[in-house]
């Protein structure tokens, strides 16, 4: 059910998009129980400070010019501790994984209503 964004500075070859995607979804699996296969996901290249605007130090975070945001659509109804564990762990994954520092990740969760999503043949299929 969940629609990924992930934007990312340009310049960054195929792969790392590829392996940013790889772990968003794996993340998602593991630790908010979406279903095998439903991976929709949207990876896009931007010029830092012309298509992608990132902060260096809202918050106190000193972020780098490899900040990406990560923006999930998903259907309501997690709890904020499920929420904060996902936060934790992709930033961990992606760390692991690609170097990414943890402060150059922005996570954004936006949640709908489970009538707000047609996979396809115009029906809402989980109403």
């Amino acid at each position: 059910m969940p629609i990924a964004r992930i934007d990312i500075p340009h310049g960054k070859p195929a792969a790392y998009g590829r392996t940013v995607a790889d772990v968003v979804y794996e993340t998602l699996r593991a630790v908010l129980n979406v279903p095998e296969n439903d991976r929709f996901q949207i990876v896009s290249q931007h010029q830092v400070g012309d298509g992608l605007i990132i902060d260096p130090t809202y918050l106190g975070i000193e972020r780098s010019a490899d900040a990406l945001i990560v923006q999930i659509t998903l259907s309501e109804g997690r709890s904020v501790e499920l929420k904060q564990a996902f936060y934790k762990t992709l930033a961990d994954n992606l760390h692991d994984r690609i170097g990414l520092r943890r402060e150059d990740l922005m996570i954004n969760l936006v949640e709908v209503k489970k009538e707000n999503w047609s996979f396809g043949n115009g029906i809402a299929q989980y109403v």
